[in-house]
């Protein structure tokens, strides 16, 4: 198969979805890839290098679509993209289909199969190729927040960490699973008050014994997730449920009662968010203020990390990508449940029961 890399076009996406190293181990394992000019270059890749790796280089995104079978990206496609596809080429990204009920249209119409990376399960039962970029937005949630709470920047002028005499602001986690493990790293780590909110006891045993009491862990109830956003300078969403939209834990009227100044970063904002106020943002106009509490729901963070985030993402997404080269999506589907489960789209039918519900479409099972 032809394996199609084009250049990312959301904003101030600087990811790319195969490395030139990664185009050599497709080259030798006998596949072709054509790369669309400059899209290695926000993460440091030059066409040279491709080229010496063994890609065709496409001076138009146009070309690129037309000559090959597998399109393989970063972030989900953008609408103007979109009549560029093809009956039956395969789409190989994140997805994040749930919320986005006009591209999930617009794929469909393309009959496309569309693979989430999102929704595809290793054997016991994770989410590979969601965990490094859910590591790497939870971590820098907390970078985040902490500029924004800046009154420079519109935030209430509170350094995280405090000082001696002065108490650390207090940063509230909603969710602790990768992303709210990261985003608890690095809170405690700049010196924070933290507490963690979730629904799995286990998952906050689990930090408990690691932070040994640097932390509150607290059973996500209505009157834990209340009485905590209240109280909180900086809350983070972290909240995922794979392949479907992100239930609503804080409303419109909670936010109202935070503090003035106070900062939400919804990491969820993917799948919907799991505040009511959130709506997605970009890095190049990242934050928008509701009833005073400044908000920040970019939803591609990790683009603007591209050395980190795009080793760290082909790092998992290379060996579903030969496996879907080498064998088809028939095949390699066949064998491997965990990737079936990828399986979004197929041909004009929606085959994840998530987007389904969220977009009251019909269900139709891939096997």
């Amino acid at each position: 198969m032809m394996i199609g890399v084009p250049k990312e076009i959301k904003d101030h996406e600087y990811r790319v979805s195969v490395t030139p190293e990664g185009v050599r181990a497709l080259v030798q394992a006998g596949q072709e890839v054509i790369v669309e000019t400059s899209a290695g270059i926000g993460s440091g890749y030059s066409d040279q290098e491709y080229r010496q790796s063994g890609a065709q280089i496409a001076a138009a995104k146009e070309q690129l679509f037309r000559q090959a079978s597998i399109i393989v990206k970063v972030k989900e496609p953008q609408l103007s993209e979109c009549p560029l596809f093809r009956p039956g080429q395969i789409l190989f990204t994140y997805l994040h289909l749930a919320s986005l009920p006009e591209l999930t249209k617009a794929l469909l119409e393309a009959k496309v199969t569309a693979l989430a990376y999102e929704t595809i399960e290793a054997k016991d039962g994770t989410l590979p190729m969601l965990k490094p970029m859910s590591e790497i937005a939870g971590r820098m949630s907390v970078q985040v927040g902490a500029r924004y709470l800046e009154k420079t920047q519109g935030g209430r002028g509170l350094l995280l960490a405090g000082v001696p005499g002065v108490e650390p602001a207090k940063v509230v986690v909603l969710g602790a699973g990768v992303v709210g493990s990261a985003a608890t790293r690095i809170a405690v780590g700049m010196g924070a008050q933290v507490t963690v909110i979730n629904l799995d006891i286990e998952r906050l045993r689990h930090l408990d014994d690691v932070y040994q009491g640097r932390i509150v862990t607290r059973a996500s109830t209505q009157a834990a997730i209340e009485e905590s956003v209240v109280g909180a300078d900086l809350l983070i969403g972290a909240v995922l449920v794979p392949g479907a939209r992100t239930p609503k834990l804080v409303s419109r009227a909670l936010v109202a009662k935070m503090k003035p100044g106070s900062v939400i970063v919804d990491v969820a904002v993917d799948q919907g968010g799991c505040i009511e106020t959130t709506r997605p943002t970009t890095h190049s106009d990242p934050v928008y203020m509701v009833d005073g509490v400044l908000h920040y729901c970019v939803a591609n963070m990790p683009g603007i990390v591209p050395r980190t985030s795009t080793h760290a993402l082909t790092n998992v997404t290379f060996p579903y990508l030969l496996k879907l080269a080498s064998s088809g999506v028939d095949a390699a589907v066949r064998a491997d449940a965990g990737l079936a489960k990828g399986v979004n789209l197929f041909q004009g039918k929606v085959t994840c029961r998530g987007v389904a519900d969220a977009h009251g479409l019909r269900f139709d099972p891939l096997m």
